[in-house]
């Protein structure tokens, strides 16, 4: 089904053709007849070089990344959001309870937030690197663990609470000598006009006319304001604003499923990310250091709903029982090493005392409230067109068991700076579409695969029948045991974006 899914997504990148409109919420003309040569209505607007729609993390990452490079420190960008924490410098205090809402950063996304000067201000906060992951089932059958040193890697991961990664960037932002204005509004309408008949255009001219000549995008915030850009950059998550003027058509559905998010507080601290899957969804406990750390519980609409609202001492009562011996056994030694079921994998298997089962710390407090949201998959069949480029949860939005969804995005803006750079070292103009498709065509295979994968396993693990039970031990088994199929699956999680024994 994975290979279906991908097959599907990726025949969609060029299917979509929309013949050129009026990129507006309203049947307004899009240039004004009475602001056209008035040079007062004109001082009124502004222009800048790239405007990214969408002040979070993903965002703020690709204004970062931008201030990072040679060749693009330069740019003129506007970041249009109306979150009015981004007025502020550090919105963020030590002493604060911890934020229910986290990050799993990949150790590609580590080395991402050092090259544009952002993971020392992370360091300074509260973080929790971890070094080792056990991953099981409610059988029995089989888990499987994963220890840095497998892949000769020095930590797995880093879980980092939402607050700090933005402070970090917002932060980071605010420090360079990127020229940049936050606006906060909301985008109220875009219009892109087709490039003029001629191929060369006097970049003198005034900004009504290199919009009229297709050289300019128009963007109309919600506070009044107009700008004029050559490049929107659509950061505004998976109900994007941007998308939706663009015209882009997404593929996806919505899963059956809501998250339980919450922050939960042990009497000894967890170094090791654990997630057992159950019969109604994965359950995931993740450490983000001093005592405390992170559940995301994926159930049914209607148990989230019980689960939010039953008391402290019965939801930890419920949680402590799901990573226990809730729904079913631990995995044994002897159901592993010496069942006839398994004997055919035992070629080219490595055992180590330390890679036992064991038992998640047990949760004594609950530290923040509980949130539930909604879970979808959703994929933009096209993330560029001419001036318009989509990133993060605007272009892809992804099954959360993995925590992989917030990486691909930083990738994402990682990818569009570069080809950006890469674009203005030749002299092209950052909002063609010819350039914006290198992006595209770099991200999006990287991005569906993810998709796929994270897909096949949600659906591999919301059926409980016998046969498929013995077949997802076996594949358990495999990456428990087998050495180089670990260091592979290690590899692709950690972000370099290779598949298992494909790479």
């Amino acid at each position: 089904m994975n290979r279906i899914f991908a097959t599907k997504a990726g025949s969609n990148v060029y299917r979509l053709r929309i013949p050129w409109r009026p990129l507006s919420n309203d049947a307004a003309p899009l240039l004004s007849s009475q602001n056209a040569g008035n040079p007062e209505k004109e001082s009124e607007a502004k222009q800048y070089d790239i405007a990214i729609v969408g002040g979070g993390m993903v965002g703020l990452a690709l204004a970062c990344s931008l201030a990072s490079r040679p060749l693009t420190r330069h740019l003129n960008v506007a970041i249009i959001d109306s979150n009015p924490a981004l007025g502020r410098k550090h919105f963020i205090k030590k002493e604060d309870l911890p934020d229910p809402r986290v990050s799993t950063i990949t150790p590609a996304t580590i080395s991402f937030f050092k090259d544009i000067g952002a993971w020392q201000f992370v360091e300074q906060h509260r973080h929790a690197y971890f070094d080792k992951m056990q991953v099981w089932d409610y059988t029995g059958l089989s888990y499987a663990k994963y220890n840095a040193r497998d892949a000769d890697k020095e930590v797995l991961g880093c879980v980092v609470e939402n607050t700090v990664l933005l402070s970090s960037l917002l932060s980071r932002v605010q420090e360079t000598d990127l020229p940049k204005k936050i606006y906060p509004s909301r985008l109220n309408s875009m219009s892109i006009l087709p490039n003029s008949s001629s191929s060369e255009v006097d970049s003198t001219l005034s900004m009504t006319a290199l919009f009229t000549h297709g050289r300019l995008a128009k963007l109309e915030l919600e506070d009044g304001n107009s700008l004029y850009v050559k490049l929107v950059v659509g950061a505004d998550g998976g109900k994007s604003r941007v998308r939706e003027l663009a015209g882009f058509r997404t593929t996806g559905w919505n899963y059956s499923q809501n998250a339980i998010i919450c922050t939960v507080e042990h009497d000894v601290e967890n170094h090791c990310a654990w997630q057992r899957f159950l019969p109604s969804g994965p359950l995931a406990l993740l450490p983000i250091g001093d005592k405390f750390s992170n559940i995301v519980w994926t159930m049914s609409p209607k148990e989230s709903s019980e689960f939010k609202s039953i008391t402290e001492d019965n939801f930890l009562e419920a949680v402590n029982r799901a990573l226990d011996y809730g729904y079913g056994p631990h995995p044994t030694p002897s159901i592993l090493g010496s069942s006839d079921l398994f004997s055919w994998l035992k070629g080219g298997i490595s055992k180590s005392a330390n890679d036992c089962f064991e038992i998640p710390p047990k949760v004594i407090k609950l530290a923040s409230e509980r949130m539930a949201f909604p879970l979808s998959l959703r994929h933009a069949n096209d993330y560029a067109s001419k001036r318009v480029a989509l990133i993060g949860d605007a272009a892809h939005t992804v099954h959360p068991l993995a925590g992989q969804g917030v990486n691909l995005g930083f990738g994402d803006a990682s990818t569009l700076s570069s080809v950006i750079s890469e674009g203005i070292a030749v002299g092209a103009d950052i909002g063609e579409v010819s350039l914006l498709k290198k992006y595209e065509a770099d991200r999006k295979p990287a991005n569906v695969m993810m998709m796929a994968v994270l897909d096949g396993f949600q659906k591999a693990y919301s059926v409980d029948f016998g046969p498929l039970n013995i077949l997802r031990a076996a594949a358990f088994h495999g990456a428990h045991h087998i050495s180089p199929l670990k260091k592979s699956i290690i590899s692709y999680a950690s972000g370099e974006m290779r598949l298992p024994l494909f790479a």
